[in-house]
């Protein structure tokens, strides 16, 4: 993938995004660079589950047969309209600091991307690795923390944001045990990234490698409320009726 762009765009453009932080994705290509860089990893994981045949590539979506979008969709919808309420309180106490880089043409990319980049990660962290750990001790709490603090670890922020997203991490496995797959989580975890980029598109925000403690407490408190609203709803109201496993005939 960073082949493509060197030879389209030239050494400079390669070293500024690699060396850039989470600043590069306030610019268009550092955006869509960054992920066709982790969307690689699904292809990956499915070439990787062909050759190894030790289980079928659906299992690390879950346990109930492979993906389902349906329930994916159903979470997505609440999520995103209150994560893009919190985004909006945001802006409006402490303003814009992004600079506009919109056009239709990117914005239908970003549409197209963002989702997969995060389910490609779920696939990744809340797929293959808490599964595998989970079949290693056979304590599902022990394999949602170690899943996420790894989670936490591979993205690259100051102190205060690597502690969010290992938080983030956590949630996100709950939604996985919890709901026997991946589709939840990776609507949470699409409402959050896409919510992000769509702000920063319109130069509402910009992101940084660097967390301040506003931002950690703000966010962090409601991404909290958030997940335990929705699960609670959800389970109450049977929402998430897919997540029931298929009775054995």
């Amino acid at each position: 993938m960073a082949l493509v762009f060197w030879v389209a765009f030239g050494t400079n453009f390669i070293m500024s995004i690699m060396n850039g932080g989470y600043e590069v994705m306030n610019t268009v290509w550092g955006q869509i660079f960054t992920d066709l860089g982790v969307i690689i990893l699904l292809p990956s994981l499915y070439i990787a589950s062909k050759i190894v045949k030790d289980r079928p590539f659906s299992s690390y979506a879950s346990s109930r047969g492979g993906w389902n979008f349906k329930l994916y969709l159903k979470a997505l919808v609440i999520p995103f309209v209150l994560i893009i309420i919190a985004q909006g309180i945001d802006v409006l106490v402490h303003g814009t600091n992004g600079v506009s880089h919109f056009s239709i043409l990117f914005l239908i990319i970003t549409l197209i991307l963002v989702p997969i980049q995060c389910i490609t990660e779920e696939f990744v962290f809340r797929g293959l690795i808490m599964q595998t750990l989970g079949s290693w001790f056979k304590i599902p709490v022990l394999a949602i923390i170690l899943q996420a603090i790894f989670f936490a670890l591979v993205h690259g922020y100051n102190s205060l944001g690597v502690v969010e997203v290992g938080i983030s991490g956590l949630l996100y496995g709950i939604l996985t045990w919890k709901t026997n797959g991946i589709e939840v989580s990776s609507a949470f975890h699409t409402a959050n990234n896409l919510s992000i980029a769509l702000f920063v598109m319109l130069g509402l925000s910009a992101t940084s490698s660097t967390i301040g403690t506003y931002d950690f407490i703000f966010f962090t408190v409601f991404n909290i409320i958030l997940f335990a609203v929705v699960y609670f709803v959800g389970m109450k109201t049977d929402w998430f009726g897919e997540i029931k496993e298929t009775p054995e005939n």
